[in-house]
This record gives C-alpha cells, sequence and structure tokens, in this order.
C-alpha cells in the first residue's frame, strides 16, 4: 500500500503556527516582490480569491474582508516542511519527497497493521511535532493514494483527514466522485481533448480501451490508467531529482538597457548552476525570458524566449552563465520597458552518468574552481563569492512588505513566549 501525506495550505499553516490568533481567519501569501496569490486558505478560498490574483488589483477586496497577506517567507516553510519530512521517515523507511508539502510513504511489510490507526497516528504526531494540519490518503498504487487524499481533505469530518481505498466499492466510488481535470498528471490539454470524448470523471478515463489511451496520451497515460485500475505501476523515486530548475524574478522597476538584465541573467543563471550541483546533476538545455510589463497597456509589450543548448552536460557556473547571456543577447531589443525576466535549466542528468562528446571542449578546472567557490560561500555567507558579470556591489533584494519573521532559522528573529 502507498500513502500520500499532503500539508493541507502548507503556506498558510506555516504562518498560523506562530500565530494561532489567525486560525479560522482568511489568509493568502503572495509570490515574490508581492506580486500574486500563490496559497490560500480555505477560508480565503471562500472568499472568493484566485488563485493568482494580483495583488494591486485585490488590494481593496484584502482590507474589505479582513483577509491577512503575507509575503512568501521560503526560509521559513523550507526549515518545517524539512520538520514534516524528518518526522514521516520514522513511520517508513521507503518515503519519496514529491514537493515541498507533500510525500509518498510506502508499507510493505505492513499486512498485520491496522492502517488506519497507524495513519491517524501519524497525523497526530505531525500536529503535535510540527503543528502543520495534514491529510493522507492510502491505496494499493501511487495514483489511486493521491486519489484517497483528495476525498479525505475534501471531507475532513467524515474521513478525520485519513482515507483508505482498501476495496473494489471504495475504489470504483471514488473514481466516479472525482473530476477528470483533477486527476493526477492530466493537465488542462488533456482535460479537453477527454472532454470532448464525454469523459468527465477518473472512472470514464478507467473504461476507455487501452489502445485508445496509448494513442491519445502515449505510455504515460497508459501507466495513469492501469494505476487507477490498481495494478501499480509507479515506483518510489527515492532518489528524487527535479527536471528543470527555474530562476525567475520580476523587477522592482522596469529597466530598458541590457546591461541591467544581463546582471541580473547572470545571478539567476549562477544560482541555477548552484542547485545543480548541490542535487549532483547536469543541465543540457538553458531556457531564457523577458517580458515586458503586461499590466501597463499604454506601454509596448514584448516577450520572448529561447533555448541554448550546452555543448556537453554541465554544472558549472561559468558555462552556464555565459550561454545564458548568450541567449539573452539573441532575443533582447531595444526599446522596451523590461519587467520580468528568467533563466531555466532543463535536460537534467545525473552528475556521475555525464557523456562528453568526443571533441568536448570542456575546461577540467571548473570542477575544482565551482567546489572551491561553492565552500567558501558556505562558510563566509552566501553570494560572498561572484562571477564578473554580477554587480559586485549590487544586492538585489525582492519586495517584501509583508514578510513574518523567519521564526525558526534565524536566531533574531525566533518567537518570544510571555509567561
Amino acid at each position: 500500500m502507498f500513502a500520500l501525506v499532503d500539508c493541507n495550505n502548507f503556506y498558510a499553516s506555516c504562518e498560523r503556527v506562530f500565530r494561532p490568533n489567525l486560525n479560522s481567519k482568511p489568509i493568502v501569501v503572495l509570490s515574490n516582490n508581492d506580486g500574486c496569490v500563490i496559497a490560500r486558505s480555505n477560508e480565503a478560498k471562500a472568499l472568493g480569491i484566485p488563485m493568482g490574483a494580483p495583488a494591486f488589483k485585490f488590494k481593496k477586496i484584502f482590507t474589505k474582508n479582513n483577509i491577512h497577506v503575507f509575503s512568501s517567507n521560503y526560509s521559513l516553510y523550507g526549515d518545517m516542511s524539512m520538520r514534516v519530512m524528518n518526522l514521516l521517515s520514522f513511520f517508513s523507511p521507503d518515503i519519496e519527497i514529491y514537493s515541498i508539502d507533500e510525500a509518498f510513504l510506502q508499507f510493505k511489510g505492513f499486512e498485520q497493521f491496522d492502517l488506519q490507526a497507524y495513519c491517524e497516528n501519524i497525523k497526530k504526531t505531525i500536529d503535535k511535532g510540527t503543528g502543520i494540519p495534514i491529510s493522507i490518503g492510502v491505496a494499493p498504487t501511487k495514483a489511486l493514494s493521491k486519489v484517497a487524499n483528495r476525498v479525505a481533505k475534501k471531507f475532513p469530518k467524515k474521513t478525520g483527514g485519513v482515507y483508505i481505498i482498501d476495496s473494489e466499492e471504495k475504489r470504483i466510488k471514488a473514481l466516479k466522485w472525482l473530476k477528470i481535470g483533477d486527476v493526477w498528471g492530466i493537465g488542462r490539454r488533456h482535460t479537453k481533448r477527454l472532454q470532448t470524448y464525454n469523459v468527465n470523471t477518473a472512472l470514464d478515463f478507467v473504461n476507455l480501451p487501452d489502445e485508445w489511451v496509448r494513442k491519445q496520451m502515449s505510455i504515460v497515460g497508459l501507466r495513469l490508467q492501469r494505476e487507477l485500475k490498481g495494478k501499480p505501476t509507479l515506483q518510489l523515486d527515492i532518489v528524487r531529482s527535479k527536471k528543470a530548475i527555474a530562476i525567475t524574478r520580476s523587477f522592482d522597476f522596469m529597466y530598458s538597457d541590457f546591461d541591467n538584465i544581463k546582471e541580473r541573467v547572470s545571478t539567476f543563471a549562477t544560482s541555477c548552476a548552484e542547485k545543480l550541483r548541490r542535487q549532483n546533476s547536469c543541465c543540457n538545455m538553458i531556457l531564457v525570458f523577458i517580458h515586458t510589463n503586461g499590466y501597463r497597456k499604454d506601454l509596448p509589450q514584448y516577450n520572448r524566449n529561447i533555448i541554448i543548448k550546452t555543448h556537453y552536460p554541465t554544472n558549472s557556473s561559468i558555462d552556464i552563465i555565459k550561454l545564458a547571456v548568450l541567449g539573452l543577447g539573441k532575443i533582447f531589443k531595444k526599446g522596451y520597458q523590461y519587467k520580468k525576466v528568467g533563466v531555466i535549466v532543463m535536460g537534467i542528468t545525473p552528475e556521475s552518468e555525464k557523456q562528453l562528446a568526443m571533441f568536448s571542449k570542456e575546461n577540467p578546472k571548473h570542477l575544482s574552481l565551482m567546489k572551491t567557490i561553492d565552500g567558501l560561500n558556505n562558510d563566509i555567507g552566501q553570494n560572498k563569492v561572484k562571477f564578473g558579470s554580477q554587480d559586485l556591489g549590487r544586492t538585489w533584494k525582492m519586495r517584501q512588505e509583508k514578510l513574518s519573521p523567519r521564526y525558526t532559522t534565524n536566531i533574531n528573529e525566533i518567537i518570544t513566549i510571555k509567561i
């Protein structure tokens, strides 16, 4: 059996752990530079606040409805996530950390266990140890555990936050209830296509002929269908590496000159390279994009992106900066006010498996140089050692006007308790 453990409204719940007076009150968390809504409590959802809502457009609505607004506190959220995952690891040796607020557990050899009681104990342990509320869905496959988790989350009073699909009757009932657009792994494009064939629920999808699914949705869709039928096809990804790493930011101000944007691209490329090295992987492609401000209809608009292929798998900051700046030069146009840029590294492969071309020009000195730079930045402070294309005197800081304290990661912001 597989269990999917999902933290409920994770970002909002993290804020509530240290501000219990916010329990049952509407909360929204904003994206980088306080741009738009990326997380909502159930109370905020009930008020009709949509995901992605631009903060400046909803400012009056936030005030009118007494909605508590927070800037993204990634330091706090990341630390709370680690605490949750560490506690979960005590309940099963087989765990896949799927995202910052989700994890799969596999219960091998648990045949004699009362899984309902066991999962209720997990829920109590996480609540006592972190204060984060969770929902747990258990089923014979990963895809079905996702379905079970949605049932647990949708009907918390009936399920107590734990739901187990352990019979054919429960499987059919859950699939009949779940809309096709809510099925794990089926995106918007496939949802629209399936709906044109009158496939509106997960059960409709399961009942489609195998050959049709394979033809229309490839082997990936066929595997998903088998999983929903209760036939285990997907195994735990114990060592999970990101398939793409993106660093994107909106500027506080709009910039029209190449040098300012080049500096940002260089800094983002450096961050991508550092993350690649942290997970011992390399990239084979780099995507660079630039956007003007879509909300400024009075200004000319221009949005472009470009993909640059690397000559060999690399995680060298020098290589990635060079190619990212090369890509920027090809898509940059004068006469526009740019508001957002980003660098995304893709085609990620393990560093231990990288293959070099026969006439590769990879510099063998980069490996030791990157190791030295990472060591220095870890010892003396992040971003203390920079590259020439970065502005050594400039510290770019996100707009975070509603940032809560970093209660668990900064000794100067630790919570104060009055007794």
